[in-house]
């Protein structure tokens, strides 16, 4: 049954042009092509960059965060309370008056008291600014690296300056050492944030950050199989070009470096839009949907890696709409609010709660509120898809 079920999966007709077979694609002549069990070292590979990661973040994050002065904001912890912290865990982090008066009769706590054991538990909850400094700085390192890397590996070839040559002798295009280790090493790193997700900081997007990720290996995966080599090359480096900016722009607000900050996210926001909104899908879109119909016919592999794209292309135009709107926003010099991100809140004394209760009573307007955690923009991770 598995050996048919493979049968089917690799039939021919799914993953190569018209007259084509799996046999034409077999190293000869010192030549060498993509097969499927290259991918197979991707997995165990994941799992090492989650250990270079950890190490990278103990011996290299940490100290730098330290250099660049990154400070965590002093949280006070939730007084223990069984009959709060069940209600916590089961029914909700953020009950209603309701909740809360029912709660105050169980636990013998004022309202007020029950609201103030609410927040500091929330905060307790939320990643710390070191933790997202350390994830910052590891990304930043890895698509830096990789954006260097990529551009090593494209910017000899004539498909960089052409991209009909992308298609020319397809696919019968031997794959070139530097195109391996290129395609390893990003499919790897994709598989760690995919492994990693659950314990990292975990976004408002959360959602299509694991379609991103899933996409993305997806993505990369077929066009490995259907020996889009060429194609995949320029896709990846086109998306690191910009993420590396991101990266180091968040670093600089967990830093409190606004005005670095801000420059960096201005020049991010540029790149991104020029990249994600221009290049891609009226030029290696149009690469990729186009050009391939003057060397072959379509084939179930060109539909889907194609639907592939256009999916990837919507998640661009997601994360567009939020970074136009926050480059807008440092532009005019408005107060820019990042609703995606998750932000500490206030939490008063009591000495402090009874001062704002009296100012309130007296129509100062003083109320309660959330606290922005260093620079309200990019506590949120607006990432790609390749």
């Amino acid at each position: 049954m598995f050996q048919t079920l493979s049968d089917y999966f690799w039939w021919d007709r799914l993953w190569l042009p018209a007259n084509l077979t799996w046999d034409d694609l077999q190293g000869h002549d010192d030549q060498v092509y993509s097969k499927a069990s290259h991918l197979y070292l991707t997995i165990p590979l994941g799992f090492v960059f989650l250990v270079i990661r950890h190490v990278f973040e103990i011996y290299i994050a940490t100290p730098l965060a330290g250099l660049l002065n990154v400070k965590e904001k002093t949280r006070l912890k939730a007084t223990p309370n069984p009959v709060l912290e069940k209600f916590y865990s089961s029914s909700g982090k953020h009950p209603t008056q309701a909740d809360i008066e029912a709660l105050s009769k169980k636990s013998g706590c004022t309202p007020r008291l029950v609201e103030r054991w609410f927040r500091r538990r929330r905060n307790q909850d939320r990643p710390s600014l070191l933790k997202k400094f350390r994830e910052a700085s590891w990304r930043f390192t890895f698509y830096l690296i990789a954006f260097i890397a990529g551009m090593a590996v494209i910017v000899d070839k004539p498909w960089f300056y052409n991209l009909r040559e992308v298609w020319v002798g397809y696919p019968i295009q031997a794959l070139l050492p530097s195109q391996y280790w290129y395609y390893i090493t990003e499919l790897s790193f994709y598989w760690s944030l995919l492994f990693s997700i659950a314990s990292d900081v975990k976004r408002k997007d959360f959602k299509e950050q694991v379609i991103h990720h899933v996409a993305t290996i997806i993505l990369m995966s077929f066009s490995w199989f259907t020996n889009y080599i060429r194609a995949g090359t320029l896709i990846m480096a086109l998306h690191d070009s910009s993420d590396y900016l991101l990266e180091s722009a968040k670093m600089f607000n967990y830093a409190g470096w606004k005005n670095t900050c801000n420059g960096i996210f201005i020049v991010f926001a540029v790149v991104f839009i020029i990249t994600r909104l221009i290049i891609l899908p009226f030029w290696i879109l149009h690469c990729t949907i186009v050009h391939p119909l003057d060397f072959y016919p379509p084939f179930f592999g060109y539909y889907f890696f194609n639907l592939m794209m256009v999916i990837l292309q919507c998640l661009h135009l997601f994360w567009a709409y939020f970074i136009i709107r926050m480059a807008q926003k440092f532009i005019t010099g408005k107060v820019v609010e990042d609703e995606r991100s998750d932000r500490d809140e206030t939490d008063y004394s009591e000495e402090e709660e009874e001062k704002v209760a009296a100012g309130a009573a007296a129509g100062t307007g003083t109320k309660n509120g959330p606290l922005t955690n260093g620079h309200p923009v990019l506590n949120n991770n607006h990432r790609k898809v390749e």
